[in-house]
């Protein structure tokens, strides 16, 4: 494994054959020494050799007695077969491509986080599935497991991949984290505005991009501020180190010419800019920053992990046309205006295809007009000590600096984008930065863009070469980096106790750390202290709410038919609990036939009739209409993994799934599921009976659901007595109810039959 997780390119193993094998045991015939027969059994061996040693001697003569006429004929046919052939592309006649084959068809999100998958998913991958309002999107390899597999992420696997008619597959390596490029085309493809370019061994700070970014450029949600910016004064400076600007002098980021890697001097003074055309924004990354081999291994031991911090507090920079600076594929926000920047080059190394792209879309950058920004920390990476061969990176020591020389003195006439991107690739091939491969690659990257509905970008007057404005006094703005340190080499029980003791000790273990949040309808000053008597023996604690407010009970107040936006409060208060059970007071909680229950699952009415039903907007009132119209508001705005779910067990929007609600638990890992639900929600009416069961189906296949509440007793309506409709050996009973205190002790006495240390209580 690579350090920046990246491998390059493995030769495929060669398929056995079925050899037959050769006799053992005995020695093979001798053979006739005679020469006659020898020569005359070779006779072709010995012909084609002889050719071979005349042909030789031929060409030796030719060039050394001066007539080199068929010398130089054969040497210009050789160059001709080696010369780069340009595209020749008719950009008016590229047929568009859509999504015909995968399940994600009809999906659509405006912010999109591409990784390349490699191995079973890790935990920074899982946090980045959590981001809200973004939409993960892996691409798999061929050394992806065949498993893989992650909850709220769309995985494209080789086959699904190569289904998907892009030009780009064809010269895209198979066991290669540059597959992403099909990755970029999906996601444009599938409505991105916006594209995260992450690896996955990351965690971003806060969990929240928006934080550190500038996801909005226009509009309400825009930051409208000026971007500090490197002075251009110094017209001979083509190159800066923005870890300077962040605190870190010593540290160099992978990419960086090593001639100026000892230039650590900061900003005498720093220019600014408008914020808007910020599109291609470069976060930094605090723990394993984006260094290359050669600081990699002489700044610390071998069995040491790096930690470096970045300056948080330090303002974003921006770098100015004529100056550029290493961009890497882990930690970068794309804005469409610079999507077809994101092709990343097949036939350099993989430690080199990143940065190469990265200053290849930085030219092309000013000639729309947008610029690279650089942010404060963004991502902890975590170094895994793992090393690298350097000959990984020798693409980037032995070319970047010219490279960036080239870039700087490059010049293109064409009159569209697309025709400029094109004639620099084949320019780079032309001078050896990278390789024939690479150019068809960019003519079928473009044709795939425009095929997928992306609009090119308008070209703007470009200022290089034009003498630049003094850089007047009022114009300077100072800012001090800061000089920040581095890592440079640097309960049990015991005896014996009775059966109904026992019992309430396994079912305080298996319960003590899940909250039952219990909704009271009946007059919850005369049972609100019963309930917490009876259910708090065997939860973390019981959180009653109610129409009416009580201080002094400690009851919240809630409206049933909307009590659902009310318990992300309650998931926040008790943020380690296990899980969270919803019990209203008209049903009744048998708590010792649920410890068999999975309480990693969710639980819920699905299979109780009488309960959970369907019903057709068509043939019902109104309020039905309404409430299914709303659904399918937020069903249209619901992130991949919970429109697939929902559609897949409702079919047809004119359907609607009913369900009374009075029992159903959360497990700790959907809390932040119904979190992201109830906010999709928002200020919609929607009642919690059309909620709670449109929640469900988006979060998990009903088949994963746990049947512990399978088997409760269900009526509509309580029968003439109510004591023939309770039975200790169901998981719960409705309709029961519970109206004082005499009630109360009606019920205890009833329950002693499951939990007999009820008895006491009353």
């Amino acid at each position: 494994m690579l350090v920046q997780d990246r491998s390059g390119p493995k030769s495929p193993k060669p398929q056995a054959r079925n050899t037959p094998k050769l006799p053992t045991g005995r020695f093979s015939e001798s053979k006739n020494l005679d020469c006659s027969a020898w020569v005359s059994e070779n006779l072709f061996k010995v012909t084609a050799i002889f050719l071979l040693i005349v042909t030789v001697a031929a060409l030796f003569l030719l060039r050394n007695v001066g007539d080199t006429a068929a010398l130089l004929c054969f040497q210009k046919k050789a160059i001709e077969l080696e010369k780069i052939e340009f595209p020749h592309i008719n950009w008016n006649s590229i047929a568009p491509i859509t999504d015909k084959t995968s399940r994600y068809a009809n999906f659509r999100s405006e912010r999109w986080i591409v990784v390349s998958v490699s191995n079973y998913p890790l935990d920074s991958l899982r946090n980045l599935v959590k981001l809200k309002g973004w939409q993960v999107l892996a691409v798999g390899n061929s050394k992806t497991p065949s498993d893989w597999s992650l909850k709220g992420a769309i995985y494209l696997s080789l086959e699904e991949q190569a289904n998907l008619g892009f030009r780009v597959v064809d010269y895209l390596p198979y066991d290669s984290y540059v597959r992403k490029t099909v990755g970029y085309l999906f996601a444009i493809q599938h409505g991105a505005k916006k594209i995260f370019d992450a690896d996955n061994r990351g965690d971003v700070i806060d969990g929240d991009l928006g934080k550190h970014f500038d996801v909005e450029l226009f509009g309400e949600g825009a930051r409208q501020e000026v971007i500090l910016q490197y002075s251009h004064d110094n017209p001979n400076r083509t190159v800066v180190n923005p870890y300077i600007h962040f605190g870190q002098r010593s540290v160099w980021p992978r990419g960086m010419p090593l001639e100026n890697v000892g230039e650590i001097g900061h900003e005498e003074f720093y220019t600014e800019v408008f914020g808007g055309k910020q599109f291609i924004q470069q976060g930094l990354s605090n723990g394993l920053p984006d260094v290359d081999s050669v600081f990699y291994y002489t700044r610390k031991s071998s069995f040491e992990a790096f930690d470096i911090r970045f300056d948080e507090h330090a303002p974003k920079v921006a770098l100015p046309q004529g100056m550029m600076a290493p961009v890497n594929s882990f930690n970068t926000l794309y804005h469409s205006s610079a999507f077809w920047a994101l092709m990343l080059p097949v036939s350099v190394s993989t430690m080199a295809s990143d940065v190469l792209r990265g200053y290849w879309g930085q030219r092309l950058l000013w000639e729309i007009g947008g610029y690279l920004v650089f942010y404060p920390p963004t991502l902890h990476r975590y170094d895994r000590v793992e090393a690298y061969p350097f000959s990984h990176e020798k693409d980037l020591h032995v070319n970047v600096g010219r490279l960036i020389k080239y870039l700087m003195s490059w010049r293109s006439n064409k009159h569209r984008l697309f025709e400029k991107i094109l004639e620099l690739s084949y320019m780079m091939a032309e001078e050896g930065f990278w390789e024939d491969k690479d150019v068809k690659l960019t003519a079928a990257w473009l044709q795939d863009l425009l095929a997928v509905g992306y609009q090119q970008p308008r070209l703007m007057s470009l200022e290089l070469g034009r003498p630049r404005a003094n850089i007047g006094h009022g114009d300077r703005r100072e800012f001090v980096p800061q000089k920040l340190p581095s890592v440079h080499l640097a309960v049990e029980e015991t005896g014996t106790v009775n059966y109904e003791i026992a019992n309430l000790i396994k079912w305080r273990k298996t319960f003590g750390n899940v909250v039952l949040i219990m909704y009271c309808s009946g007059p919850v000053e005369r049972t609100a202290l019963e309930w917490r008597l009876l259910y708090g023996r065997i939860f973390r604690t019981v959180v009653i709410l109610s129409e009416k407010k009580d201080t002094d009970l400690a009851v919240a107040e809630s409206h049933l038919e909307k009590a659902y936006k009310d318990l992300p409060k309650i998931f926040d208060q008790f943020s380690s609990a296990e899980g969270f059970l919803f019990l209203q007071d008209n049903t009744i909680l048998n708590y010792w036939n649920l410890p068999q229950a999975d309480k990693t699952k969710l639980w819920i009415t699905n299979e109780v009739s009488k309960s959970w039903t369907k019903v057709t907007t068509n043939d019902n009132s109104d309020w039905f209409s309404k409430q299914a119209s709303m659904v399918q508001k937020v069903v249209s705005i619901m992130p991949v993994h919970f429109q697939v779910n929902y559609k897949e067990t409702l079919t047809s929007e004119k359907n609607l799934l009913i369900c009374s609600s009075e029992v159903f638990y959360i497990p700790q890992r959907f809390v932040s599921d119904f979190v992201e639900l109830v906010n999709l929600v928002g200020d919609l009416e929607i009642h919690q009976k059309v909620a709670i069961p449109m929640f469900f189906i988006s979060f998990d296949s009903a088949q994963n659901f746990d049947s512990v509440l399978n088997t409760m007793t269900y009526e509509s309506k309580p029968p003439t007595n109510s004591t023939t409709l309770y039975s200790a050996k169901v998981p719960a009973v409705h309709p029961w109810n519970v109206s004082s205190e005499q009630d109360f002790i009606k019920l205890i006495r009833i329950m002693a039959e499951g939990d007999p240390l009820l008895m006491e209580l009353v």
